[in-house]
């Protein structure tokens, strides 16, 4: 730190110091002496458990490596590896069923099901529009997406096109028909909604009114009943919005004056701490603490430019209706938020302990988060509270095995101590992405039981833990093959049907992963159906328009319903999940080698030159065809552990793949042209720091901790901002 200040035994980076004196403890409960106090102590009592954690991970993958070497991997006799993993504590043994205990719990992660955002907390204007993501335009997601086909006739244009309008207004009239049908008719038909004596009523012209199918399903309206400017429905715990305005470009040329469907979205919004940004430092910390502060005290605002014209961006306020009971009814303006702290393996410069050392991350994103929970619960008017039921809810991600989760699970039990919150506060979503929480995934479960709110699948990170671990195994399949094997189809069922075991239905998420791809939208709504189909609550989304239209999948699947028929079925197969993706047959010709190479080293490339360069950790990267691709950490690790396996087993050699880098640092180049504040890889691989952490990722990738990337993006970011 070149400027710090010392504090209960604790050096800490003198911009941190005045952002926790000014901002962080400024109008709480906890003031900063008790705030620098509880830190030293949570450090003092559990940083050496945390580093002995790390040492554990370190040894069992030793002797995972070591069994490797000396025994064949045999698919068709499992047992022998089996015994191993129970006999150096890999794989635990399972007790007896129970049911989590999670108690103040919000609706929307307890019972609701549907969309997840995931946003880089960095970014206010991301931030603020994921969090406003409660609620989305159905109009705009069908028309400005390729949702509805984006050629001929249909073509957006510059300027409004009636046709491609049109389609919009009968798939959102659809839409409608589907989640919350009339009576013998059609929304097609309406030519007015109002509300009489509490029931929604449609005109339908000369034939007459109509009723909802099911009358409960009118929730509220505002305006008067003649004529109201919106009528709430509820379909599968979701609201649809209808907007009414005779005045609007649209509204007035509709029969019934419809002007838009608001259709309730995001419920909920992971605020990401960890894969999807670049924290290096106390800078990059405190920005990503500001904008977490300025989301739950409702005041973070940017400033926006936009057709020339500047303007504030702030947070959504609630909406209000009247009831179809008459009485006011409030709905969130607001996703639920969730704070993804870090994992157990990073240490931060931001602090350092009374022996000078770095400390654990993870330590100070709880405190902080504990902190963070204040702000919200303190507030005296409950409708203005993130958390209506008395909770923080925190993502834990990256965790290997049961006695991972315990140590979170511990260290949680700590803050709200030092800070003030009742026990069982900070609640915790786990995510299973590391294959020694997989496999016990009941176990971790059990270790969390009366504060773990989710659950989540994430092939990425899963499938880079998946490589690393059996790195000595055998060379892995191609990247695009995993999709289809025996371990990833079994992992995504088993976490379904742990959680169901576990009692998560109506008390917890059980949640799958991202689509990556943000601008194919019509391929969206075809495919992700999937995840509410596997009985999934909530699935991630990569913007609040792709949010939107998945949330259409909710009104089409009853995640209720499908987890009810799930409940009875055999639980998969722990041999499947155990089943290490080794390629059969590795004879793949040279055109197939080459391809594998070109396609991994592509994204590496073109994700980490913006990493390092920019310091941006998630964005839309182009593939090696183009095609924008939400990339993030997780990303990163598979592809360069995957090109680390097939180094080590001599698929490839180190001149092959320094080959393939050095012509794919042409093509990332050339795709980021048009970026004034690009600095070219190609031309100068000797000294560009992005192109060299990019290759270290690689060459280095079968000694790096659980094949992790942020031992060398963190590092090599460093020295660029070193560098200025």
């Amino acid at each position: 730190m070149s400027t710090s200040i010392t504090t209960h035994s604790l050096t800490v980076d003198k911009a941190f110091h005045e952002f926790v004196e000014t901002q962080l403890c400024a109008n709480c409960p906890l003031d900063a002496n008790q705030f620098w106090a509880g830190l030293s102590t949570l450090i003092d009592e559990y940083a050496e458990q945390n580093r002995t954690l790390l040492a554990k991970r370190e040894a069992l993958q030793t002797q995972i490596d070591g069994w490797h070497q000396k025994n064949a991997y045999d698919s068709d006799n499992l047992e022998p590896y089996k015994n191993f993993l129970r006999d150096i504590g890999y794989l635990v043994p399972e007790g007896d069923p129970f049911t989590i205990d999670t108690k103040n719990v919000d609706p929307e992660i307890s019972s609701i099901s549907g969309p997840q955002l995931v946003v880089p907390v960095k970014n206010a204007r991301f931030a603020i529009n994921a969090a406003n993501a409660r609620w989305g335009s159905l109009y705009d997601a069908l028309y400005g997406t390729d949702a509805i086909d984006q050629t001929g006739d249909l073509a957006a244009g510059k300027s409004y096109n009636p046709a491609r309008g049109q389609i919009v207004i009968e798939r959102a009239r659809a839409l409608l028909d589907e989640a919350a049908p009339l009576d013998g008719a059609s929304h097609l038909e309406a030519t007015r909604y109002f509300v009489e004596n509490g029931t929604l009523k449609v005109e339908r012209g000369e034939h007459g009114t109509a009723d909802l199918k099911n009358g409960e399903q009118f929730a509220g309206f505002a305006g008067s009943q003649a004529n109201p400017h919106s009528i709430l429905l509820r379909h599968n715990g979701l609201h649809l919005d209808i907007q009414i305005d005779p005045s609007h470009p649209i509204g007035k040329t509709d029969l019934a004056h419809v002007s838009d469907v608001i259709v309730e979205s995001a419920v909920t919004t992971i605020l990401d701490c960890e894969d999807s940004i670049a924290a290096v430092d106390a800078e990059d910390k405190i920005e990503a603490y500001q904008n977490l502060l300025g989301l739950f005290r409702r005041t973070l605002t940017t400033e926006l430019s936009k057709g020339g014209k500047s303007f504030t961006r702030t947070l959504a306020e609630n909406r209000h209706y009247t009831g179809a009971n008459g009485t006011e009814l409030t709905l969130p303006g607001l996703s639920m938020l969730l704070v993804r702290n870090v994992g157990h393996l990073m240490t931060t410069p931001t602090v350092l302990d009374k022996q000078g050392r770095e400390i654990p991350e993870g330590l100070l994103d709880a405190m902080v988060t504990g902190v963070l929970a204040l702000h919200d619960l303190k507030k005296k008017n409950n409708a203005e509270k993130i958390s209506k039921a008395g909770s923080i809810y925190i993502v834990k991600p990256k965790m290997h095995g049961p006695q991972e989760v315990a140590f979170a699970n511990s260290v949680f039990d700590k803050v709200e101590a030092l800070v003030g919150l009742p026990e069982n506060t900070m609640k915790m979503g786990i995510m299973d992405e590391e294959r020694r929480t997989t496999v016990n995934l009941m176990e971790c479960i059990r270790a969390a039981k009366s504060r773990v709110i989710f659950i989540n699948t994430g092939f990425l990170d899963r499938t880079g833990d998946e490589i690393h671990t059996s790195m000595h195994a055998g060379p892995m399949v191609r990247k695009n093959e995993m999709k289809t094997t025996a371990w990833l189809s079994a992992y995504e069922q088993w976490n379904v049907d742990i959680g169901l075991a576990c009692g998560f239905k109506g008390r917890a998420q059980i949640g799958k992963g991202m689509w990556a791809m943000p601008d194919l939208m019509a391929a969206m709504i075809e495919q992700k159906i999937g995840h509410p189909q596997s009985g999934a609550d909530c699935a991630w989304a990569p913007s609040p328009t792709a949010a939107t239209l998945h949330a259409l999948h909710y009104h089409k699947v009853n995640v209720d319903e499908v987890q009810d028929s799930l409940a009875a079925r055999p639980r998969a197969n722990l041999d499947d999940i155990l089943t290490i993706p080794v390629a059969k047959n590795s004879n793949w010709s040279p055109d197939e080698v080459e391809q594998e190479l070109e396609n991994n080293a592509q994204g590496i490339l073109g994700y980490v030159v913006r990493w390092i360069d920019h310091g941006v950790g998630c964005s839309k990267v182009p593939d090696i065809n183009n095609i924008g691709l939400m990339e993030d950490r997780a990303t990163l690790r598979i592809s360069s552990q995957h090109i680390a396996n097939w180094l080590h087993h001599d698929i490839v050699n180190k001149d092959q793949v320094m080959a393939v880098m050095k012509r794919m640092a042409k093509i990332v180049d050339e795709q980021n042209a048009n970026d004034p504040d690009y600095s070219p890889m190609h031309g100068s691989f000797d000294t560009n720091i992005a192109f060299q952490a990019a290759c270290s990722l690689v060459f280095q990738g079968t000694v790096q901790p659980s094949g992790y990337t942020e031992p060398i993006l963190h590092a090599q970011r460093l020295v660029k901002k070193a560098a200025g």
